[in-house]
């Protein structure tokens, strides 16, 4: 979880080794007092430079002076006073862990994942066994407060956070019944077991955020699993079937919608048409009837030939003269026939 960069060194070891070199060297005069101050100016130089030290990225470093913390460090080059005086421990801040409860790889804990549904106190009430359902939980975590997470919890990434987790599902689980936990309910679980464990972890404070609670498997108990698989299954085409008809609908409204649209565009159309068009009779009809009122036979006469006009061309006509008979035959086509006058006549 976290690596502590330097050893812990009594301080009382470090003195003592301190006033032997001075008895050891004491009685050589003034060069043996020179040679020790350079020893001891060379060995602070040693020791100070020994507080430089690099955070990575992603991780944060906690500084402790004289045993008790400090401050915090990001990425980057810093210094911090060396051991006995300080101390620094490193957290990688942007790993994602994962915890992983009734269940260890591929191996299932039942001591994890066994637990008791909400309806078990009404169906203990009937005299029947209450509803139990292995439960397989995956967490996923990262660290939030370097300070809480290495000083204020204990075991905050261990047994804490396992035990919190084991408890928030637990409660969830157990405020719920049976028939929520195995078939539509699953993701209401998942939240509401992550916003408990999240504020276990507040309380506790271990400097841990909960970034994903999932169910990685509900098991029904044997004897009543394939009922319980049978509802599944049932639910399952229901929300099939539903979102069948939803996309009939949603492809038959559209298209219903476009086709009223369309017609009553279309109705409007026309409705002005004929509306222009009576309107245009009705303004010709009165231009004629004021013209009418100035000039009756010039206007009456002016009307029939306008109406000729548009009679004449859609009739078959033959123009002759008064005093001859025309005979129409399919062989002759159109043969003139002279009336004979009076005076010819016997």
């Amino acid at each position: 979880m976290y690596r502590q960069d330097e050893p812990e060194v009594k301080l009382g070891e470090f003195l003592e080794r301190i006033r032997s070199i001075f008895r050891r060297f004491g009685g050589g005069g003034g060069m043996g007092a020179y040679i020790v101050l350079g020893v001891l100016l060379i060995a602070l130089l040693v020791w100070l430079g020994r507080g430089i030290y690099t955070v990575q990225p992603g991780e944060q470093a906690a500084l402790r002076l004289f045993g008790k913390f400090s401050d915090t460090r990001g990425p980057g080059l810093h210094w911090w006073w060396p051991t006995p005086v300080g101390a620094r421990d490193t957290v990688r801040t942007d790993e994602v862990r994962r915890l992983e409860l009734g269940v260890r790889g591929a191996t299932p804990i039942l001591s994890e994942s066994l637990m008791i549904t909400g309806d078990a106190d009404e169906e203990g009430a009937a005299g029947e066994a209450p509803n139990i359902v292995d439960v397989q939980l995956l967490i996923q975590y990262d660290i939030n407060d370097v300070e809480k997470f290495l000083f204020r919890a204990v075991d905050p990434a261990g047994v804490t956070i396992k035990d919190a987790a084991e408890a928030s599902l637990r409660k969830v689980i157990g405020s719920r019944p049976i028939d929520d936990v195995l078939t539509d309910k699953k993701e209401e679980v998942q939240a509401e077991t992550q916003d408990l464990l999240q504020e276990l972890m507040i309380v506790y404070e271990t400097g841990i955020r909960i970034r994903e609670v999932k169910l990685l498997s509900v098991f029904a108990p044997e004897q009543v699993k394939d009922a319980f698989d049978d509802v599944v299954r049932a639910k399952e085409d229901k929300a099939r079937i539903i979102n069948l008809a939803d996309a009939y609908k949603e492809d038959i409204l559209p298209r219903a919608r476009g086709d009223a649209a369309r017609l009553l565009q279309a109705a409007e159309a026309f409705r002005q048409e004929r509306i222009a068009l009576a309107t245009g009779e009705a303004e010709r009809f009165t231009a004629i009837l004021a013209e009418y009122r100035e000039s009756k036979d010039i206007t009456r006469r002016r009307l029939y030939l306008e109406a000729m006009e548009k009679i004449l061309p859609g009739i078959n006509k033959i123009l002759g003269d008064p005093n001859e008979v025309i005979l129409v035959t399919p062989q002759t086509g159109i043969l003139p026939i002279p009336l004979p006058s009076e005076q010819s006549q016997p």
